[in-house]
């Protein structure tokens, strides 16, 4: 999202006289901006591409508009700010003009007239340099009046501003500045002044920076080069346009790795609007006003669906009907309305065309023959005012009360009872839920599901009229009714993701199915029966369970462990390659020195590892070798050698393992290899890929969440037995925190809680306050819209009509409380509790994936003290305040043995590993290395440091030797992770 080209005009308030200043920008797609500004001396200025300020009628007479103070009046109607702005001008003609205009924008260096009169040229009239683009011209053409018709756009007459395009922005400022009615500001914030830069102009605008670049390079070479022996291959190089589409795939910020973990995510990825990235705004430098939701994002950028952190409000997402016009700018669909009647006809207008019109909301009741059944309509006119008007003013009319909100945002059902914080983390956690094993579609959704699902290019769709003659786990074969030709849609089995999530397709038909064109033949990740189902549907009592959901804990029955309900399948991606080194080729290989055969099982012939292997932390993946430096030979080696008169082979391991903390089963290598005619990169021989997969059942720890922003961790998995049960023995599968719905305003959980439980239900056919509805089987699922969903007393009338359990009884009352029993007593609780059955997300923060633990690992160079973080298998920070903690208690030899041998007691907490060895009693700290650094440092600032004990002065010895022969005594280096495993 950038700022169009074009003309703007705006105010500021001068801090001396508290006056308003107007200024005009003329903003070309391409070259030097050209601002002119009225002052508090009331004269009139320019600037030429951000130089120094000089008056406009020494520009206009440079440039040779006009030359005489009577023609520049004349041209202004004798307008008063230019009056002032000739008496201050010291110029008179044209070359004095010219001159002066190239002193202030080259100043320094020598001024003669041709000069000054070829610098304009090049900045305003060569179109190499200045281009207005199709998009400035008609924000020109539309801000002045004029007509548009670009039909007849010629870029060499006008891609360029025109003497009239200068006149007219210098009047309308100078009206601005009179304060005429009828002459306003812009406001940049506007979508009518912002336009989208798709991926197309984008990569136009690389390749011409790449296109110079080369032409620079061609020029050079046609002058050095002998014009008779010239050939176009010595004189091109294509390098520059390579590397400059390279750089824009490789390092723009625009160019990301997809978000992929379900189809939403990939799907809100695609639609995503940025307004940071080249030629956009930094996150430092955008205030308040960028950032913030306006009336022209209605119906095309969603006011909800933006992250949290820094980058709340520059970076958003396209709203549901929204598309992209020819020129950048966002439109959005609308109903005609003629003499107050809603027509079938759809028009799609862009922000500045909708200021001019009266429009009415989609949920306006409107008769049979489209004409609206109050005699007055609520409507919104320019800038997002208002007001009640008769019909037959009306112009136009919403297509859909959820054109204002993203997909994900319209995938939360009973929007309108959310508060918008919550709202706006429910559509961010949607994008993080992972396919489960076994997906199902939500009881209760807004009716978007099937065709999110179906735009995420996640499922396979049939392509033609056929009948299905084969399916098979790895294909559905159609032959087409047209042609009777077979075709064959492949399916996707195990593929990982970018975000390490499993992308599954399974077919839903079955032979001598017939199907159409758009029918779904197979399920992707995260779909049901072609309908998006990112969680679980579960049952869920909101109550208090002995404290264990304090906070947005969750308590969770151990049956959704047993079933699998919440397990998923992560993939992962472990590579390693052979390359050259300075002392030879590095080998993948099963010939690892120092490793027993038990180790290398599951190894080939080759040292690669078989599919179907089950692998834990530390195994062997892919053995490999690498070249050491030479050593000098003991003499007993020496006389070996010279004995077989062999090499002894000098080689590392270092073979790819299984990180700490992972574990699974081998699904599937991918082996790379230079001789075989692969592409690798420069110095590398072979590549290999393994690819890791491992079950993950739901644990204490995870993440869950609900479409409303209602986000938790599970605090407890409990026994079946022990959770609360209903009155027929059904025990609940979650327990939420009652306490997490009021503060957080996020009613629609609770909404549909109830809908939920009355959908599991199902309910009879009623009639309530005139309307009678149909009833529906247990187990429907239900839709409702978003802004125009279910209402209170709807869903209070489909409780009182739902159907009884196998026993008779009504298990939920009307306000959709039941009465639960305690798992473990087995005595009713004290009030009812409201239970139904809500959709729970499992995020992608999983708990394996977090945790962590250390006992020896590596250290840092300088300060000696452990790494940190999972990453670098480091420790736990025991920081300023934790010592304080143990300070405060007194917890002496506790503290003394975390700052020193469990921190940076180099040669101590090597002592100490060898006494637990062989169970000696741990010795003595010694002094920390920390301590040393600090000594070197106030050394380094010249300051004579004395370490005193006792009266006495103490060396500080360089333990390195004694910490080295410790360490090869016991044959360990503590600082390896790998040896810690």
């Amino acid at each position: 999202l950038v700022r169009s080209p074009g003309v703007y005009f705006d105010s500021s308030i001068d801090k001396a006289s508290d006056r308003d200043v107007y200024s005009a920008k003329l903003i070309p797609g391409r070259g030097a901006w050209l601002e002119f500004d009225a002052d508090k001396k009331d004269t009139i200025g320019v600037r030429v591409d951000r130089k120094r300020r000089q008056y406009v009628t020494t520009f206009l007479r440079a440039l040779g508009i006009a030359e005489t103070d009577e023609e520049i009046l004349a041209l202004f109607d004798n307008s008063e700010s230019i009056i002032n702005t000739l008496e201050k001008d010291p110029t008179d003609n044209r070359d004095e003009a010219l001159l002066d205009l190239y002193r202030k924008l080259r100043p320094g260096e020598l001024t003669t007239v041709e000069s000054a009169r070829g610098l304009i040229n090049t900045l305003f009239f060569n179109t190499k340099r200045y281009d207005l683009t199709r998009v400035g011209r008609y924000k020109l053409d539309t801000k002045f009046g004029r007509d548009v018709d670009l039909s007849k756009y010629d870029r060499e007459v006008d891609g360029l501003l025109s003497t009239d395009d200068m006149l007219d922005a210098i009047r309308y400022l100078v009206n601005l500045h009179a304060r005429t009615d009828g002459y306003r500001t812009d406001d940049i914030d506007h979508f009518g002044n912002r336009r989208i830069r798709t991926v197309g102009e984008l990569i136009q605008n690389q390749i011409r920076v790449g296109l110079t670049r080369l032409e620079r390079v061609v020029r050079e070479r046609m002058t050095t080069q002998d014009p008779e022996v010239i050939t176009p291959q010595s004189l091109i190089n294509i390098r520059p346009v390579v590397a400059s589409i390279k750089e824009f795939f490789g390092t723009s910020q625009l160019s990301q790795f997809m978000d992929q973990p379900n189809p939403l995510a990939g799907l809100t990825h695609r639609r995503r609007l940025s307004a940071l990235g080249p030629g956009g705004l930094s996150r430092e430098r955008a205030g308040f006003e960028v950032r913030d939701v306006h009336s022209s994002h209605y119906g095309r950028m969603c006011p909800i669906e933006t992250p949290e952190g820094p980058n709340i409000g520059l970076i958003g997402s396209l709203a549901t009907y929204a598309k992209v016009n020819r020129f950048g700018f966002i439109e959005t669909p609308y109903r005609k309305v003629e003499n107050g009647k809603v027509t079938k006809k759809v028009e799609y207008l862009t922000a500045s065309e909708e200021e001019n019109y009266v429009i009415a909301q989609a949920n306006a009741e409107v008769s049979e023959d489209g004409s609206y059944v109050n005699p007055r309509v609520l409507v919104r006119r320019r800038g997002g005012e208002v007001d009640y008007v008769k019909s037959t003013d009306v112009d136009y009319m919403d297509v859909s009360p959820k054109q204002i909100v993203s997909v994900a945002t319209s995938l939360i059902p009973f929007l309108e009872h959310d508060d918008a914080n919550r709202a706006l983390m429910g559509s961010n956690m949607q994008r993080q839920a992972v396919p489960l094993l076994h997906a199902e579609a939500p009881l209760v959704g807004t009716g978007v599901e099937q065709r999110a699902a179906y735009d995420s290019g996640e499922m396979v769709i049939a392509e033609a009229d056929g009948e299905v003659t084969e399916v098979s786990g790895i294909e559905v074969v159609v032959k087409e009714s047209s042609n009777n030709r077979k075709r064959s849609y492949p399916l996707k089995k195990f593929v990982r993701s970018n975000q390490g999530t499993n992308l599954n397709q399974k077919a839903v038909v079955i032979e001598g199915d017939k199907v159409k064109a758009g029918d779904v033949l197979a399920d992707g990740p995260s779909t049901d029966l072609g309908e998006l189902a990112l969680g679980k549907n579960l049952l869920v009592a909101f109550m208090p369970w002995e404290g264990h959901n304090f906070e947005d804990a969750i308590i969770l029955n151990e049956n959704l462990v047993k079933n699998d309900v919440l397990t998923s399948i992560h993939i992962e991606e472990h590579e390693i390659e052979a390359r050259d080194t300075k002392l030879g080729a590095e080998e993948i290989t099963r010939d690892i020195p120092n490793v027993a055969e038990e180790v290398l099982r599951d190894l080939d012939d080759e040292g690669i590892i078989r599919i179907g292997a089950e692998v834990g932390p530390g195994d062997y993946l892919v053995g490999k070798v690498t070249p050491k430096g030479e050593t000098e030979l003991t003499p007993e080696e020496r006389l070996l050698r010279a004995i077989f008169g062999e090499k002894a082979r000098e080689v590392r391991d270092t073979s790819l393992r299984v990180p700490h903390g992972e574990s699974g089963k081998v699904i599937d290598v991918k082996v790379f290899r230079r001789e075989e005619g692969d592409d690798l990169p420069p110095g590398m021989n072979q590549l290999v890929r393994v690819y890791v997969a491992q079950q993950r059942k739901i644990s204490e720890g995870d993440k869950l969440a609900g479409r409303h922003g209602n986000k938790g961790v599970i605090s407890r998995i409990l026994p079946q037995e022990d959770m609360p049960f209903m009155e027929d023995g059904t025990p609940v599968d979650i327990v939420l925190s009652p306490l997490g719905v009021p503060s957080r305003m996020n009613l629609g959980q609770v909404l549909e809680t109830h809908l939920g439980w009355a959908a599991a239900q199902g309910w009879q056919p009623y009639k309530g306050d005139g309307v009678a509805a149909a009833g529906v089987e247990p187990w429907s699922r239900v839709a409702t819209p978003v802004f125009d969903g279910a209402r209170e007393d709807e869903i209070s009338e489909v409780l009182k009509a739902a159907l009884p359990n196998r026993d008779g009884n009504q298990l939920v009352n009307e306000e959709g409380k039941a009465t639960l029993y305690n798992g473990r007593t087995g005595h009713p609780f004290d009030n009812p509790i409201t239970v139904g059955y809500i959709y729970i997300l499992k995020l992608l923060h999983l708990v394996d994936d977090k945790i962590h633990a250390r006992s020896t690992g590596p250290y840092s160079m300088i300060t000696q003290q452990p790494l940190g973080g999972k990453a670098q298998f480091g420790g736990q920070r025991f920081g300023e305040m934790e010592v304080w903690a143990l300070e405060a208690y007194g917890a002496a030899y506790a503290l003394q043995e975390l700052l020193t041998i469990k921190s940076d007691d180099v040669a101590g907490r090597v002592k100490v590993y060898e006494a637990i060895v062989k169970g000696e009693n741990i010795p003595e700290p010694g002094i920390p290395e920390s301590f040393k650094v600090l000594v070197k440092e106030m050394q380094s600032l010249c300051l004579n440091v004395e370490m005193l004990s006792a009266g006495e002065e103490i060396e500080l010895a360089d333990l390195e030797e004694d910490v080295f022969r410790t360490q090869e005594a016991l044959g360990i280096d503590i600082s390896r992770p790998e040896r810690a495993t």
